[in-house]
């Protein structure tokens, strides 16, 4: 194995076991919270927690076999467990991009004033969380069926070959039928949430600004220094759609430069495939900035630490 293996296989199993992590330790905390401590949910949470779940099957399965292939296993996944790793992989990737899109106009509505046309749909905005989910998952599973059609296990690890190839897995491009209609259902998809996203994000930053602006009229600085729950979230949500965003476009960039090439470009795919987990990986984190269990839960083991310090294990 090169240097440059290593490093890349350090890599790759830092952000897998980072994002696993990290995603899973907030799946919990709002488990926790509508189990144990009810008062405290709000509808979007319940997006979050999607959010989190589609993150966490996201990197499990996209970053498994890479990192599989990275210690030099051998047939790690046969025709079967390429259908169902890149399948899921793929259906939980669309459900990150319909999740954030929604969170982003959920948000929207959230924080639109009481005489805008959308404050009407305040009320209705709980009752539509549910069906948009079954809607993601219906709408994606459709779409990758095709997916289960294609994909295969490589037969020869020497050859590079054409179309979709990763570590264990490879396209069979002669039975690969009616490719139109599956690509342009993915663009379609990919251009109606990215611009819900983008759409609702810039209609949330006018109006945080149009806020900021009515503030710098309030001579009280008690007022016009605090920040209110609903523009933390705001907040916290806009650099998520950034960040989901930056990391998608460059992403396809890259990826529609690989496939222009005549030679594959291992190198280059790998770097693909580390930018499309970097979104799931970043995630959790900026969830948990304005999430009021961390602190608790950061104090309770800081409680933990002080009540069992290390040395009382040091025999």
């Amino acid at each position: 194995m090169f240097p440059s293996d290593t490093i890349y296989s350090f890599f790759l199993i830092a952000q897998m076991s980072t994002s696993v992590t990290a995603n899973s330790l907030l799946f919990m905390i709002y488990i926790y919270t509508f189990l144990i401590q009810p008062q405290l949910k709000k509808p979007i949470d319940w997006i979050f927690m999607h959010l989190t779940m589609a993150n966490i099957l996201n990197i499990i399965f996209h970053s498994m076999p890479e990192v599989m292939s990275s210690f030099g296993v051998k047939r790690f996944l046969d025709n079967i467990g390429c259908q169902i790793f890149l399948y899921i992989y793929r259906v939980t990737r669309g459900l990150s991009i319909c999740t954030t899109s929604l969170l982003s106009v959920f948000q929207a509505i959230t924080i639109s004033p009481s005489h805008s046309k959308w404050a009407r749909l305040k009320f209705k905005l709980s009752t539509w969380i549910f069906p948009s989910f079954l809607f993601f998952w219906v709408i994606n599973m459709l779409i990758y069926i095709q997916v289960i059609r294609v994909m295969g296990a490589k037969l020869n690890f020497n050859m590079v070959g054409q179309g979709y190839v990763n570590a264990y897995c490879q396209s069979k491009k002669m039975n690969m039928r009616y490719p139109g209609p599956f690509v342009s259902s993915m663009v379609i998809r990919d251009l109606l949430f990215v611009a819900l996203m983008i759409m609702s994000s810039l209609y949330m930053v006018g109006l945080l600004y149009s806020h900021h602006r009515r503030a710098q009229h309030i001579h009280s600085s008690s007022l016009s220094s605090q920040t209110s729950p609903e523009n933390r979230a705001t907040h916290t949500i806009l650099l998520l759609v950034f960040c989901f965003v930056f990391f998608y476009f460059l992403h396809n960039l890259l990826t529609l430069f690989v496939l222009c090439r005549t030679e594959k470009n291992t190198r280059l795919e790998s770097i693909s495939g580390f930018l499309s987990t970097c979104y799931p990986t970043l995630c959790p984190f900026f969830l948990m900035k304005n999430n009021k269990m961390i602190p608790k839960l950061l104090c309770f083991l800081s409680n933990m630490k002080m009540t069992f310090p290390w040395r009382a294990f040091s025999g």
